[in-house]
């Protein structure tokens, strides 16, 4: 008999022997009568009480604005920040900049930005005509382009006010409130307009909302909690008593093709110590209850689980584990992370479903 099967039914034995419930699951049924066809004594199923019959399901929030998808188009071009600057090329870079601004009154947006990068090459020391391009995307509703464009901007000038302002318009388009309230209110402190107010009035709206929800539920999380230690105390001394009861947690990852999801940094370091001594590779997602594109990325995450059986898909709510999500610098949702070897080696903030499986396949080495 192939030394492989041998080796995936003794994984099996090992995985019901230390969780007796899942003879229950119905993918296992021929093996549950197998055995009591042999005489073999099943488990009765356990009850609700040792299920997490209290799972927190949390509602939509609703919140104000209309939500895109990240873009993915390729990085815009930037200029060379170490190009020594001439007279004639700044005052060709304004020349291109008044035709830009001449575009945009037009509504010819991709003319303005082709003006708008001309410029930039000819003169990219200027946080001005980043902020200017920033705001064209922004136009055009290509929020990750506005972001990078107003990062740059910021680099060079701090306090360049469009630079805020262009950011903090970004993202708002893909919902990311609390950034997007904060950067606009830099940006009224430096230079206040109506267009400002306007949106950051959106933006703290649906911020409140936000952390209104998260008190709520982070009150019921505390609460379950609290109840889970305390069931877990009555099931201490049998546990103890059995040395074949594994961490469920660690054994969880070997479950193929399920999302799992993670509710502590404790729950998350075992899944992850667990993926890195089976050599596998690990998507850990952040997402959001209030994620409007996290909705949608939702079933692709699980499709892609189900494809992939052999890559570890983790699923963590940045309100949830905050604390993991700041140490990751995790600034918005959705956010994917690669894990080989217990070490990180990508990251993308926004992707689409064949953006996400071509990471995959680069970091399992089907590419």
């Amino acid at each position: 008999m192939d030394s492989a099967r041998v080796a995936e039914l003794q994984q099996l034995i090992f995985l019901c022997k230390s969780n007796p419930a899942l003879l229950h699951d119905s993918s296992l049924a021929f093996f549950k009568d197998y055995l009591q066809g042999l005489g073999g004594h099943v488990p009765e199923k356990p009850g609700l009480a040792d299920h997490d019959e209290d799972e927190i399901i949390e509602s939509d929030l609703e919140l104000d604005g209309e939500i895109i998808d990240p873009d993915d188009d390729p990085p815009q071009k930037m200029g060379d920040p170490s190009v020594e600057i001439s007279e004639e090329r700044c005052d060709a870079a304004q020349l291109l900049k008044s035709k830009a601004m001449q575009a945009v009154a037009e509504n010819n947006l991709e003319e303005a930005i082709d003006y708008l990068t001309e410029a930039i090459l000819l003169y990219p020391s200027s946080a001005i005509l980043y902020a200017a391009r920033a705001r064209v995307f922004v136009k055009m509703r290509k929020g990750s382009a506005a972001i990078r464009d107003a990062d740059t901007a910021l680099k060079i000038n701090p306090n360049s006010a469009a630079g805020y302002k262009s950011r903090g318009m970004a993202w708002s388009l893909m919902a990311q409130w609390e950034a997007a309230a904060s950067d606009l209110r830099l940006a009224s402190k430096l230079d206040y307009d109506e267009e400002i107010y306007s949106i950051l009035k959106k933006a703290e709206s649906n911020v409140r909302r936000i952390e209104e929800h998260r008190r709520k539920y982070d009150r019921l999380r505390k609460e379950k909690e609290a109840r889970r230690i305390q069931h877990e105390k009555h099931h201490q001394s049998e546990k103890s008593r059995d040395p074949q009861v594994e961490d469920p947690d660690s054994l969880a990852v070997l479950r193929d093709g399920e999302v799992i999801s993670t509710h502590s940094s404790d729950e998350l370091e075992k899944k992850l110590k667990a993926a890195q001594n089976l050599s596998r590779v690990v998507v850990l997602y952040f997402t959001a209850t209030w994620c409007g594109p996290c909705r949608t990325m939702g079933p692709v995450y699980t499709s892609l689980a189900e494809k992939y059986p052999k890559v570890v898909f983790l699923k963590a709510d940045i309100d949830e584990l905050n604390d993991i999500a700041h140490r990751l610098n995790v600034s918005g949702v959705p956010t994917f992370f690669l894990v080989k070897d217990g070490k990180e080696v990508d990251k993308v903030v926004g992707v689409t479903r064949i953006g996400l499986e071509t990471m995959i396949k680069r970091h399992t080495g089907q590419l």
